[in-house]
């Protein structure tokens, strides 16, 4: 008699109630960060990460990712990426209590406070032209400062973005996303046509372009096939509108490098029009040139592959 193996699930009653404990010590400690000074939070945010992260089955996640998509390191240069993304991803859950002291770009006098940026001649020209367009970023450094900057800065932006799994997280975040982020939509039903809807208007969306999208096409990312939601490609055929690439690199001292690139010469196909799987690869090579400049600021931790075969999806139009 053959014993089938599945994977023991917690009563839901069970995890909800896990996950307002795991909320409130996390809103607790987010509470005594901001009575620290601003470096001294962000440090021992890093420093939380690095030393329990290990302890995380999300930290097996990025150890395998890690040795798949550099398997010319050693172990050792691998562990020290994987550290500097802990560190990373603390500071990053630390400084959501900070945006109001840590964003302090000014474009008078560029350079003077946190924050150096690569593309402001291109961000003015977003904002004032009155067209649609596209930004697309990833999970490195801060990722959400961008959306930050764009609304200090009156760019009228709709972002996608994905609610985390905990519940009672996703809604204090979602408030503290929408009072310094403008305007957001969450993955779900209903978000293509939020998004189109955005575009029509002649605003600008931003998307997060690097997590794993189980009904996407399957692209070559770092040597192997990712799946990849492919609704900027879509959105990019559908308006023919111009598509900009915005990344968040760390810097030491607590400062950060804004950069926007574009707008991209897209591939088109034989009749003229944007090719939606040709985009997409397009995006997902750059982003894969940002992470190779930066691998321990990117989220390895995230199960981006997922053993795909080496034949990708089509998305047609």
């Amino acid at each position: 008699m053959t014993r089938h193996k599945g994977k023991r699930r917690l009563p839901p009653l069970l995890v909800r109630r896990l996950d307002w404990l795991l909320a409130q010590i996390l809103f607790v400690l987010l509470k005594l960060a901001r009575l620290l000074p601003t470096g001294a939070a962000l440090n021992i945010g890093g420093w939380l990460t690095r030393n329990l992260g290990s302890f995380l089955r999300e930290h097996r996640v990025a150890k395998k990712n890690l040795a798949a998509a550099f398997p010319e390191m050693s172990e050792q240069q691998r562990k020290e990426i994987l550290t500097g993304a802990w560190d990373n991803l603390g500071r990053t859950g630390v400084e959501y209590v900070f945006l109001d002291r840590i964003f302090d770009f000014d474009p008078e006098a560029p350079g003077s406070g946190h924050f150096e940026v690569d593309g402001l001649d291109r961000f003015l020209t977003i904002r004032d032209s009155g067209e649609p367009a596209i930004l697309f970023s990833a999970h490195l450094a801060n990722w959400e400062i961008l959306a930050v900057c764009a609304a200090a800065f009156d760019l009228d932006m709709t972002a996608l973005f994905r609610p985390p799994n905990n519940a009672f997280v996703a809604e204090k975040l979602d408030r503290v996303r929408r009072e310094t982020m403008g305007d957001l939509v969450p993955t779900m039903a209903g978000a293509a046509i939020a998004l189109s809807s955005a575009l029509e208007r002649g605003g600008r969306v931003g998307l997060l372009v690097d997590q794993f999208y189980h009904r996407g096409p399957a692209l070559d990312f770092f040597g192997r096939k990712a799946r990849t939601n492919p609704t900027l490609g879509i959105l990019a055929r559908r308006f023919d509108c111009s598509v900009y690439g915005a990344r968040t690199i760390r810097l030491a001292g607590g400062r950060f490098r804004l950069e926007l690139h574009g707008p991209y010469d897209l591939p088109r196909d034989e009749g003229g029009e944007i090719d939606i799987n040709g985009t997409m690869q397009m995006v997902t090579s750059i982003v894969e040139g940002w992470v190779r400049e930066h691998p321990d600021q990117w989220l390895w931790m995230h199960r981006r592959w997922r053993d795909e075969p080496a034949t990708a999806n089509t998305v047609t139009g």
